[in-house]
């Protein structure tokens, strides 16, 4: 009596008719002649797409619940690029969205994968194998995290200052609690530069701006800000905007113009008093 083979897993997760794990906005300093020193900002957005690979289908989340805060950052990719434009910097964007892999996760950390998610439970990611688990990260998370990895060292290496500001939204409400912040700046280690946005944010009128609120940043938390910038000693932001600020064009563009203004600002102080520093000790 003969037996049928076991089904072989798909040796590719992502085919040709699947977007790109990472798309980018504005002028990348890989591979360029020359830049203009300009402002010193990378912009990242590690939620910011709703994509699914084609051999995952709807992963059995209904469409109302790929359109919640549990499948991307509400708001956060048309605010990324607006502020981007008025920056005139680079943006780079995760492509998928966190139900097929958190791209702010450690890969093997409980939420990288998500079984279930605020009230949701995700029906492709139940039975997920180990080598189902790779193929995400090897297609996923690494391509966009090795586009990071390269653009702060094409420009560090060209001399350039570098900050990574670390785009985020959140819901306005979370296991029935209801959050007050308009936005909170995230910081665990090197803190300077964002805590200047911070009390820049707080000096606006009618702000409520959280510090590690609603999340604290770890380097178990989260990924992206501990490796790339605390692991290279860079000045950095991580925020988060409420998504309910940030879910219509007049909001995002509100939020974009705040935050052209007040970067910028916030690198000035940041500069002139590291340049201070150095002055005292030199």
């Amino acid at each position: 009596m003969q037996h049928a083979a076991p089904a072989q897993e798909p040796s590719r997760l992502l085919t040709q008719d699947d977007p790109a794990p990472v798309i980018q906005f504005g002028t990348s300093a890989i591979g360029a002649q020359a830049l203009p020193p300009g402002l010193p900002f990378v912009l990242v957005s590690d939620h910011a797409g709703r994509a699914i690979p084609a051999t995952l289908g709807d992963m059995g989340v209904s469409d109302r619940d790929r359109d919640r805060h549990i499948a991307c950052d509400i708001g956060m990719a048309e605010t990324g690029r607006l502020l981007a434009q008025e920056l005139d910097c680079v943006l780079i964007e995760q492509a998928y969205s966190r139900l097929v892999i958190d791209c702010n996760r450690a890969p093997g950390h409980p939420t990288s994968i998500v079984r279930h998610s605020d009230g949701t439970v995700v029906p492709g990611n139940a039975d997920i194998t180990a080598h189902e688990e790779g193929r995400r990260v090897e297609e996923i998370f690494l391509p966009y995290h090795q586009r990071i990895g390269a653009e702060l060292s094409a420009r560090l290496d060209a001399g350039l200052p570098v900050v990574l500001i670390s785009l985020h939204s959140f819901t306005d409400r979370m296991n029935g609690q209801a959050r007050p912040w308009h936005t909170g700046v995230l910081h665990n280690r090197n803190p300077a530069f964002g805590l200047r946005v911070r009390d820049l944010l707080r000096a606006e009128e009618g702000l409520v701006v959280g510090s590690n609120e609603p999340y604290a940043l770890t380097d178990v938390s989260d990924y992206t800000v501990p490796v790339h910038a605390e692991g290279r000693g860079l000045p950095y932001l991580e925020i988060e905007i409420r998504q309910d600020l940030i879910s219509g064009p007049e909001g995002q563009a509100e939020w974009a113009a705040r935050l052209a203004r007040i970067l910028p600002q916030a690198w000035q102080e940041f500069s002139g008093q590291a340049m201070g520093a150095r002055k005292q000790t030199a």
